[in-house]
């Protein structure tokens, strides 16, 4: 294992959980940036046997609040049912994605870490897992895991329309800024393989309802415009052979289309009649940077970050044997993509709006299915492993225009979180961005303020942090706290 990159350097767990004040800033922050940057990501506590992949490690949240030109740094593992177990005996229980689950506990055969995305709901964080998992409970101030989130118990007991006996909630669920409500999907290796559900901005299970499918599919993320849902089967899934003998390996089918389901928001059993489907040509999507509707609400418009070659080439060698497989597919290759889905003709239009790789897709939390000009990814390194060398601000309205900042040589970022400036009420980019940026060669990590406005000028300030913040996956901004 010492040979995992993923064990290593920048991505190397931390195990203390800290809480500084005081952090010292070289530059000046902004007066009325006041609120969390959280990001979530993944960090083993206990090696297990076997081979180790990125997606293993127990979830961890980092955040830096800000207020009053001060900072403020503490991190605390999310405290899942896992967790426990594995605290309780003092090891690991559970083998990695790229072993057998076949010695794993039988309750649990695939350990939910809640590790993937964290997003602000009802006043508080939820932790989620890209499995979809149990969805927690966390306090945007200490970190604290309050409780699994089970809407009221609706998630255990969901309506007879759902065909489920339970409901999980996928990792890229999607708030309204408006109504407070949660759009998630929960994806099942067993039939209906996609459930569609909606909480309230209170936790109350709104709506729940399957979507039809051919068999398991291996979504990751979602979109809503102010009138819809729009849910995704993608040809990249998990090979049914590999699962009926208890390994977890996916392929992808380069003969099958790209569909997307377009459905009510408050889903298909409230006069909306069926999902309608789109085709488009074959991919996968990671990730959504944002949807909406134009021409009175009869064409919506899909932005995202398209994989054309989800399965690369080498992605097969030597798969059994050594960490090859993860490698390859961590080596993401992902373009800024546009859809337009018809609502009159059935008919889907399709085109790359720009070259670079770039991912993690940020748009400000008011602006999540409604018309966005701008928008902010992160830049992928072409080093072996998945690294983030710099941050692009993207201009939707003529084309795709593009500002960039390149992180200094050896130093990598975090998907950054937006600030709105004196909340939500000034233009669409009157705000800043914040990232943790890590450095390989001195292994510390600092938080980096923008001005979201002038991205190519680089930071405003910059924020030393008490120890280094491991690389990991999605982030959110909390406001005023």
């Amino acid at each position: 294992m010492h040979d995992n990159p993923y064990l290593a350097s920048l991505y190397a767990p931390v195990h203390d959980e800290l809480v500084a004040d005081e952090l010292e800033v070289i530059g000046e922050l902004p007066r009325d940036l006041r609120g969390s940057y959280v990001r979530n990501g993944p960090n083993r506590r206990y090696a297990a046997e076997g081979r180790y992949h990125w997606f293993d490690g127990d979830g961890m949240l980092h955040a830096v609040r800000f207020a009053d030109g001060r900072a403020s740094y503490r991190n605390r593992y999310v405290d899942t049912r896992a967790y426990q177990r594995e605290g309780e005996a003092g090891r690991a229980l559970w083998r990695g994605l790229m072993e057998s689950a076949r010695d794993n506990p039988r309750d649990a055969p695939i350990k939910d870490t809640a590790n993937t995305d964290v997003v602000l709901h009802g006043g508080s964080l939820l932790a989620l897992w890209y499995l979809a998992g149990e969805p927690y409970r966390i306090d945007p101030l200490t970190l604290e895991t309050v409780a699994v989130e089970r809407f009221g118990g609706a998630l255990d007991a969901p309506p007879a329309a759902a065909r489920v006996d339970r409901l999980d909630v996928s990792a890229h669920a999607k708030v309204c800024a408006r109504s407070g409500e949660l759009f998630f999907f929960d994806q099942r290796f067993d039939a209906p393989h996609l459930v569609y559900g909606v909480a309230s901005a209170a936790g109350e299970l709104l709506h729940a309802s399957p979507v039809e499918l051919p068999g398991p599919r291996q979504p990751h993320d979602m979109a809503i415009t102010e009138r819809h849902a729009i849910l995704m089967d993608l040809p990249l899934f998990a090979d049914p052979s590999a699962l009926a003998v208890g390994r977890y390996k996916v392929a992808f089918h380069r003969d099958l289309p790209s569909r997307f389901a377009v459905l009510p928001r408050h889903g298909v059993g409230d006069g909306g009649g069926a999902p309608r489907w789109f085709e488009a040509e074959p991919c996968y999507i990671y990730h959504v940077t944002n949807a909406w509707e134009e021409r009175d609400g009869r064409e919506i418009v899909l932005v995202g970050c398209r994989v054309k070659n989800p399965e690369p080439p080498h992605a097969h060698a030597d798969a059994d044997a050594g960490l090859s497989r993860m490698l390859a597919y961590l080596r993401l290759d992902a373009q800024l993509y546009e859809w337009r889905f018809d609502l009159d003709s059935g008919q889907t239009r399709e085109r790359a709006l720009d070259d670079a790789n770039t991912e993690f897709p940020v748009v400000p939390a008011s602006h999540v299915g409604r018309r966005t000009r701008y928008a902010y990814h992160v830049h992928l390194s072409p080093r072996p492993t998945l690294l983030f060398d710099g941050l692009f601000k993207y201009d939707l309205q003529d084309g795709a225009r593009s500002e960039r900042h390149w992180f200094e040589e050896g130093t990598f970022g975090s998907e950054p979180g937006f600030a709105p400036r004196g909340g939500d009420g000034g233009a669409e980019d009157d705000g800043y961005l914040v990232t943790f940026v890590s450095d390989e060669r001195e292994g510390r990590s600092e938080v980096q303020v923008f001005d979201a406005r002038a991205l190519a000028d680089g930071p405003l300030a910059r924020v030393k942090l008490p120890q280094r913040v491991p690389l990991g996956f999605h982030a959110t901004w909390v406001p005023g706290v």
